[in-house]
């Protein structure tokens, strides 16, 4: 690892571009961790290839070069600008939080490859966004945080396993497949990093799922996470009058994802009724 690296200035970047804070630039600059993500993403001619803050280029180019092209998403309108100069590219320059990802999966005609080296004051926001267009995806890779990575693919009983392991769990197969150093980006972060792959399963596997009420269920279980969930979601289920089977002499942190994707259903269909 080289600290005093610089980012790679082959992608049309420019030559004296600073990270800004207000936008959690980062720039990945190590090579040799550069190389290990893009083998871990494998990308291929004629795949459409969405990537999330392309910064400076340093995943870009690599998946350019085995893609032949890439849609990017850029906030900051000076990189836009310059990656606009590629013919490649194809450049949308907004919030990711704004964009449709239906729409450019509409326009690809088939579903969308996400990557990104995501920023890290604004991550989980971003994996939610993306979280009702999971059906108009193939898969995505991202960089984030690695205690955040941790917490995505925790197993039940671990510390790590908690409302956010849940909320991805039910709809990604995930796994964490590298781990980046601080002194692998430019300016480096203040924290360990990692790469984690998201799979979606099959939608018709939740069509009968209602997300807000398992995602109100997993935030009271989770609210006092130390407590017996008939402190919490006991009382839940009985301002509602539902009777269910499930063990509420737990912690939320020893719940499996599918108990509670059972409780969810339960309490949709009284709703219903």
């Amino acid at each position: 690892m080289r600290p005093e690296r610089r980012p790679d200035r082959g992608a049309g970047a420019g030559d004296n571009h600073r990270a800004r804070k207000r936008f959690g630039q980062h720039f990945l600059a190590d090579p040799g961790v550069i190389d290990e993500i893009v083998r871990g993403i494998d990308p291929r001619p004629g795949q459409p290839l969405v990537e999330i803050g392309p910064g400076l280029g340093a995943l870009t180019n690599p998946v350019v070069q085995r893609s032949g092209q890439l849609t990017v998403i850029e906030l900051d309108r000076d990189l836009a600008a310059r990656l606009r100069k590629r013919a490649e590219l194809a450049v949308v320059e907004s919030d990711v939080l704004n964009v449709d990802f239906a729409a450019l999966a509409e326009q690809a005609g088939k579903p969308l490859r996400v990557i990104g080296n995501l920023p890290y004051n604004i991550s989980t926001p971003i994996l939610f966004h993306l979280l009702p267009f999971a059906a108009r995806v193939e898969d995505q890779h991202f960089m984030l945080q690695k205690e955040v990575v941790d917490r995505m693919v925790a197993s039940p009983g671990s510390k790590d396993y908690g409302r956010l392991s849940v909320m991805l769990q039910w709809r990604y197969e995930m796994e964490s497949i590298v781990d980046v150093p601080p002194e692998a980006f430019d300016p480096p972060p203040k924290v360990e990093s990692a790469v984690v792959r998201m799979v979606p399963y099959p939608a018709a596997a939740q069509a009968d799922l209602n997300v807000p009420l398992l995602g109100e269920i997993v935030t009271v279980a989770f609210s006092q996470r130390r407590k017996m969930l008939r402190n919490t979601l006991g009382r839940w289920l009985e301002e509602r009058g539902l009777q269910a089977d499930f063990d509420l002499q737990r912690r939320a942190e020893e719940v499996p994802v599918d108990h509670y994707l059972a409780l969810a259903r339960l309490a949709g269909e009284c709703k219903a009724g």
